[in-house]
């Protein structure tokens, strides 16, 4: 991100504009500008697109755009929606298999990555915790970010990794429940009706206002822009966060499950 930050920087330099010309140029504030400029935030498609006008229609930033989503650590199915997701003002995510990947402790990722079948060499595992811990700074350093987290209760019960890494998985999720942005929602064990029996899926917002989803299987996962199946899962989405626990209620049962550690 830091290379592609100073070809942009150099690029608007070139064109003789500064931050805050080039900022209403492009319709995202200084200050957003700067952070891409610096390396600290993943660039946003709209960004890139309005920028290549503005600054010759050069190729370059386009050229360069798809490069970052070379991530090591980052399956490549899943690659254009972490790049989505770095610049999310919403997303809604449900897990019914395991604890979503923005919440998960070293020690259960790990875990997770020993399981992985055929085996990963130690290179990749260390390459698969370097890119998810990455991505995990999402929560903190993008506070104005509504996070919604909906986890099924068997997935603590399963105990993945022993006692002692369950026990860091719940209070790192009721330490991160405290953030005015995150909402973790827990699916009851015992549960007559449930909307999220098809699998699980993702929702985000971009700074545009638009949405986009993603599903995912065994060794694919799908990007859906298609307005009528988005409507489909925000509906889906909905109904379980009636169906599921409180934010307060969850927050409870995981404070018993700690207990009967």
């Amino acid at each position: 991100m830091r290379t592609f930050g100073a070809v942009l920087q150099a690029l608007r330099e070139h064109a003789g504009l500064s931050r805050e010309e080039f900022a209403e140029l492009v319709q995202f504030s200084k200050h957003t500008v700067a952070s891409v400029e610096l390396g600290r935030r993943m660039p946003d498609e709209a960004l890139v697109d309005r920028a290549e006008p503005a600054l010759g229609n050069t190729g370059a930033l386009r050229r360069a755009l798809p490069t970052l989503a070379r991530q090591p650590g980052l399956a490549a199915w899943f690659r254009r929606w972490a790049r989505l997701e770095a610049t999310a003002v919403t997303l809604f995510t449900y897990e019914p298999r395991m604890l979503p990947g923005l919440l998960q402790t070293e020690a259960y990722a790990r875990q997770l990555f020993v399981d992985e079948l055929p085996p990963l060499s130690d290179e990749q595992i260390e390459a698969n915790w370097a890119a998810r811990v990455k991505r995990q700074e999402l929560l903190r350093e993008r506070p104005h970010t509504a996070f919604s987290f909906m986890v099924e209760e068997r997935i603590f019960l399963r105990r993945t990794g022993g006692v002692e890494v369950t026990r860091g998985v719940i209070e790192q999720l009721l330490d991160l429940g405290q953030l005015r942005n995150v909402e973790i929602q827990i699916m009851p064990l015992v549960q007559e009706s449930h909307a999220g029996l098809h699998g699980p899926m993702q929702l985000l917002e971009t700074p545009q206002h638009k949405w986009f989803a993603y599903t995912e299987a065994p060794e694919s996962g799908q990007l859906i822009s298609d307005l009528k199946v988005i409507s489909a899962l925000q509906n889906r989405y909905a109904r379980m966060r009636s169906q599921a626990l409180t934010t307060k209620d969850s927050a409870s049962l995981l404070q018993r499950m700690r207990g009967d550690l």
